[in-house]
């Protein structure tokens, strides 16, 4: 029998999850001698033994992967004899260049959850049980390796039962980070909002479920952050909360103990079964039936965001209260999640009756992520908790360090760093202190966890974004993409196309090259250049962001357009005479009023003539109110058309006023949407990609799937700007490299 020596490095998502006593294992079953070991960039394997047996364990090392591990990339070296003695696990090597990579947090798996439920088991119910397949990751960890000493964990040190399973190579537990019990690991404490200590551990869970149930608003530290909590059937407090989170319509998440509790209130495939009960555990928009859910969760809809109880905490407090509640970020409107208690008191004092802690830092936060299911796809809203740090091999030669920091609004950033494309969690809209602070933080965590320092920075063209004011000042090589192509571009890249393609990219709002504000877009592009061939009338918007809000005045600037006042007296009726005037005057002299295009301002107009929203308080609420209205047994549409490159539709405004109903007016509306893609699709031999927040409508993608089942859009990447990061990145790894 030859004996033979190989030594492999491993790259992927490998650190962190049970990888090493996998490989461990492998090697005592295919009799195998040698180590591995973690180091800045991934696994380091060194195996002796029979050539069989070493193809044997190279079989196993892809087909038998831990749930969490993925294997991006396997170098194999053949070197001398070394006569090793055994095979072990030794200590991480820390190394000059970081770029291992960083896991989500993910669920807590049915191990630990049966651990948890069995009363003979020492972790029974121990609200912080984990294990190589499950728990905290990224929200604990300070830099790589992924070492208890670089977590927040470094400060609890083990009891003997668990520095016994933490040492096994044959136990779950083995390196698992964050591994503790009741003896050794965090403590809870409830506390009211003087700091008084009224509970702790699982007493304080208990209390905390009894205030939930007694009608209180409450807050407790999750994985990523603060969650706020209270009774998803009780109209009084949940009325209570969205005035004094100045969150009038806003829909609110609900957590429900049991996937059978979530079919009791909503209508669910199986495909979006699986994805509600998957690892990542994401919020997912399914479409509600007669329940006894308070309508004030999600008011003026028919789509309800739920989730499963995802932390040993949240499945103790749902055990406790056995009733859905509502659970959603702790912040206050508009910013990032709030992760310790000092910011919680200090932001939600007058919101939060009482809050449960815990004395583990949260070093980085994530919300949770949402998605929805279409045509038996995801289609990622946002993309943070189970999913980002998103890492993605990327096959080139470029050997740059790229920043990319994204769009304004659902900021996400991403980085390029040794063929890996890392896109972040979730950070937010740029709109506040806040959440630039959050920009900055998240920008420090990634050039932290792989020191870090960009060759060239991307970013949107846009001149008044922060990001671009933030990347102009870094005295950088920078390179401005437009918002739209990087739309398409992370699109291409989800389907690893690199072709001509034919990109649509609706949304509300987007830098276009022209200096207008572009948002109904078709693009002829591939990955290096773009023609816009189609694109939306533009309109003025009248008094700027004011229009945002205030909808009518989209309406009404169209209608100024179409110089024809007699048949919209029954719309005009919604304005004062003076404001009439003043608004007159200021479409007349074009006063603070840019040129839009952008098609997720006309579901704005429809709503409003339609009479069911005048006024909106968060993003995309006229399409989501657009939607429940969809009519499936309405087959007719406006007439939308194409003259040139210029779609045509202000005059459907009319139609809309004599029609007076809003089921058929959003109907129609929604289908001449859809049909005009199709036409303009149709004209060209190309692939058709969606991509923009406007195709978060799922009605919308429906129907346009229902008319060409080939055309493609997002699903692993959010199909709103949150994917712009990585839009901007492939710009800038499609052209020829300017530095060495």
């Amino acid at each position: 029998m030859i004996i033979e020596h190989f030594k492999y490095s491993v790259e992927g998502v490998v650190q962190g999850v049970g990888f090493r006593p996998f490989v461990y294992s492998l090697a005592q079953k295919h009799a195998l001698k040698g180590f591995v070991l973690n180091d800045s960039v991934g696994v380091q394997i060194a195996v002796e033994g029979s050539s069989e047996d070493i193809s044997f364990f190279e079989k196993d090392l892809y087909d038998k992967l831990p749930p969490l591990a993925r294997i991006d990339s396997l170098k194999k070296e053949q070197c001398n004899i070394e006569n090793f003695d055994s095979f072990k696990i030794v200590k991480s090597k820390n190394l000059q260049s970081k770029s291992s990579l960083v896991s989500p947090d993910f669920a807590m798996c049915d191990d630990c959850l049966n651990e948890m439920r069995d009363k003979h088991n020492r972790r029974f119910n121990y609200f912080f049980i984990n294990c190589t397949n499950c728990g905290p990751r990224y929200s604990i960890v300070k830099t790589v390796p992924y070492d208890r000493p670089n977590t927040s964990m470094s400060s609890f040190v083990m009891c003997k039962e668990c520095q016994k399973e933490y040492d096994n190579p044959t136990d779950r537990r083995y390196h698992a980070q964050p591994i503790s019990c009741e003896i050794c690991g965090p403590t809870l404490s409830l506390k009211d909002m003087n700091d008084k200590i009224i509970s702790t551990n699982l007493n304080a869970i208990e209390d905390l479920a009894n205030f939930i149930k007694d009608g209180h608003i409450v807050a407790m530290k999750g994985m990523g952050g603060f969650h706020l909590i209270c009774d998803a059937t009780n109209c009084k407090t949940i009325q209570m909360l969205r005035d004094k989170k100045n969150r009038p319509s806003k829909p609110f998440a609900v957590m429900l103990r049991s996937i059978e509790d979530i079919e009791s209130v909503c209508s669910i495939t199986d495909i979006e079964k699986s994805t509600v009960c998957s690892r990542d555990r994401p919020i997912v928009l399914l479409r509600t039936k007669p329940n006894n859910i308070s309508p004030y969760v999600a008011p003026f809809i028919d789509r309800l965001g739920v989730f499963l109880p995802y932390t040993p905490l949240h499945v103790k407090l749902l055990d406790f209260l056995q009733h859905p509640i509502i659970a959603t970020s702790a912040n206050r409107s508009g910013e990032p999640i709030i992760t310790n208690e000092e910011d919680l008191k200090a932001k939600l004092d007058d919101v939060v009756d009482y809050y449960l802690d815990y004395n583990r830092d949260i070093i980085n936060s994530s919300d949770d992520t949402v998605l929805q299911v279409i045509a038996g796809k995801n289609l990622m809203m946002r993309a943070s908790r189970g999913i980002t740090p998103l890492s993605i091999k990327f096959n080139t030669k470029d050997k740059r360090k790229i920043l990319a920091i994204g769009a304004h609004q659902k900021n996400a950033i991403a980085i390029y760093i040794n063929n890996q494309l890392i896109l972040s969690p979730f950070i937010g809209d740029l709109d506040n202190i806040s959440t630039i602070d959050s920009f900055h933080k998240t920008l420090k965590t990634f050039i932290d966890f792989y020191d870090f320092e960009p060759d060239l920075i991307i970013c949107d063209k846009h001149p008044l974004y922060e990001t671009t004011k933030w990347a102009k000042k870094q005295n950088k090589p920078l390179v401005q993409v437009q918002h739209h192509y990087a739309h398409v571009l992370s699109c291409m890249f989800e389907h690893n196309l690199d072709e001509q393609v034919l990109g649509v990219a609706w949304d509300g709002t987007g830098y276009g090259d022209d200096g207008t504000i572009w948002g109904g877009e078709f693009f002829v592009c591939d990955r290096v250049k773009y023609e816009r061939v189609a694109y939306f009338e533009p309109f003025l918007l009248l008094g700027g962001d004011a229009s945002i809000k205030d909808i009518k005045r989209v309406a009404l600037s169209i209608i100024f357009d179409n110089k024809d006042d007699v048949v919209y007296d029954s719309f005009l009726s919604k304005f004062s005479k003076s404001q009439l005037n003043l608004l007159k005057q200021i479409h007349e002299k074009r006063l603070n009023s840019p040129k839009c295009s952008a098609v997720g301002r006309l579901f704005d107009m429809v709503a409003t003539v339609a009479g069911v929203c005048d006024v909106v308080s968060y993003d995309g609420e006229s399409g989501l109110i657009l939607e429940s209205l969809y009519d499936e047994n309405i087959k007719d549409s406006y007439d939308i058309y194409l003259d040139g490159k210029i779609i045509r539709y202000k005059h459907i405004i009319k139609d809309m006023i004599i029609d007076n109903n809003s089921k058929i007016i959003a109907s129609k509306f929604i289908n001449a949407l859809a049909k005009i893609i199709v036409e303009i699709s149709d004209t060209y031999n190309l692939k058709t990609l969606l991509s923009g927040g406007v195709f978060q409508n799922r009605t919308l993608v429906e129907k346009i799937l229902e008319k060409k089942g080939s055309i493609l859009f997002q699903s692993r990447l959010p199909i709103n700007d949150g994917s712009i990061a990585v839009g901007q990145i492939i710009s800038a790894l499609s052209h020829k490299p300017t530095l060495p």
